[in-house]
């Protein structure tokens, strides 16, 4: 996906745009980290209103920055969707988009009508914005890739998750009567989950698995057919649940099936690479999709019995299974930007990709990230152990904090002391 031959600085955004939407989403995992520890296994009962608040503090600060941040990035780069002024763009979504969460997260705390408005005017502005930004340009392109396709699905399933969202926080800040109520709230879990964050890592897949680790492609029926059919169960258990109770029930079922199937069809492209060299990326993207398995196993066995633990557990699996994609995401892109800035801008003296995080670096991460999870699981059953879950948590972050001002400091350490070659490259210095 990142091949130097016909990407240019021209294409792609300043490096910081990336940067800061990782600090950002790292940041909210510290203190989701932090939630934990004050919450308990309170964070286990979605009728709890500090479940709640965890919930929309990992969804939105933490998985919908760190998707934001790949956006930006990967838009030029798989859809040639020329994003122009992308520090401007950035701003005008990052501060209300932070602000924004930080009122709703002190509006399900407290219940105060003011906070829900505020809050509901920043995320709603910023969000819909810079959705409709990104359509725009995707809806422009002559030619759509299966990735770019997917992602313009995607984009659209963000935008009526925000609209559903919308209504609900009307609802709880007394605005409205909120007659459909739990039809909406129902539909904005859904959409969320399977339109947006599944869809979204599903369509970026279609282009990395094979562009990264050298896998045969997907089959075509998977790659043109997959986003479509999510769309259409999707928009279908909406409009059909206000007539059939169960609609959803039945939509839920043969979207799991579905996202079990892409799960294990990657799991196999996985082990048909080219280069066998297995790094902490490739293991990351392993356990995101067995946890993605095993959550939507989870998620049908939950449709036919009421399962506490269960529920309990696919919520860890489901967390597991965004955050191990994004992990991996990550570890991809941070070293490779700071090394093709540096690069395009004339430094010899640019850092290598292993230079900007070791590979040994990561591998470390994802043993954080395995012993997080398995504290997690085992904190169902025995309560105190949430307390070491919420503590690795945090340091799971803070790794991951530290390694973006690392290749920061790098970054600008190599401009301010490193030497160019002796000719005019003819790109610009962006920062």
């Amino acid at each position: 996906m990142f091949n130097q031959n016909g990407l240019s600085l021209d294409q792609a955004p300043p490096i910081s745009v990336v940067l800061r939407f990782f600090l950002s989403g790292a940041l909210f995992g510290l203190l989701a980290g932090a939630l934990v520890l004050i919450f308990g296994t309170k964070i286990f009962d979605a009728a709890n209103i500090e479940a709640v608040i965890l919930t929309h503090t990992l969804t939105l600060g933490v998985m919908l920055s760190f998707m934001f941040a790949a956006l930006f990035q990967m838009l030029p780069v798989i859809a040639g969707v020329k994003l122009t002024a992308p520090t401007a763009k950035a701003n005008m979504v990052q501060f209300p988009f932070i602000l924004g969460i930080l009122l709703l997260l002190g509006a399900f705390y407290t219940g105060k009508s003011i906070l829900f408005a505020a809050a509901s005017g920043l995320l709603g502005l910023s969000i819909l914005g810079i959705v409709f930004v990104m359509l725009k340009n995707l809806l422009q392109l002559p030619n759509h890739s299966a990735s770019s396709k997917g992602m313009t699905v995607a984009l659209i399933l963000l935008a009526v998750l925000t609209i559903l969202a919308l209504y609900l926080t009307s609802t709880l800040g007394g605005f409205m009567q909120g007659l459909h109520y739990t039809a909406f709230k129902t539909a904005h879990y859904s959409f969320g989950l399977f339109g947006w964050i599944a869809l979204l890592i599903i369509s970026i897949s279609f282009q990395v698995i094979e562009m990264f680790y050298v896998t045969p492609p997907y089959p075509s029926f998977v790659s043109k057919y997959l986003p479509i059919k999510l769309l259409g169960l999707l928009v279908t258990g909406f409009a059909l649940s206000f007539l059939w109770q169960q609609t959803w029930m039945v939509v839920t079922i043969l979207i799991a099936l579905l996202l079990m199937g892409y799960a294990f069809l990657t799991l196999r492209r996985l082990t048909q690479r080219k280069r066998p060299i297995t790094d902490a990326t490739v293991w990351f993207w392993r356990v995101g999709l067995s946890l993605l398995i095993l959550s939507m196993s989870a998620t049908v066995d939950i449709q036919f019995m009421e399962m506490p633990k269960l529920q309990a557990f696919n919520y860890i699996f489901f967390t597991g299974f965004t955050l191990s994609i994004v992990f991996a995401m990550f570890y991809k892109i941070v070293p490779f930007l700071t090394w093709f800035h540096l690069n395009s801008q004339g430094y010899f003296t640019a850092p290598m990709m292993h230079e900007v995080i070791h590979p040994k670096t990561a591998m470390k991460h994802l043993y954080i990230h395995l012993t997080t999870l398995v504290t997690f699981m085992l904190s169902v059953f025995i309560s105190p152990l949430v307390y070491v879950a919420g503590l690795l948590t945090t340091f799971s972050f803070g790794w991951m904090l530290w390694q973006i001002v690392h290749a920061w400091k790098l970054y600008i350490h190599t401009q301010k002391t490193g030497e160019k070659f002796e000719m005019n490259i003819g790109v610009s210095n962006n920062t």
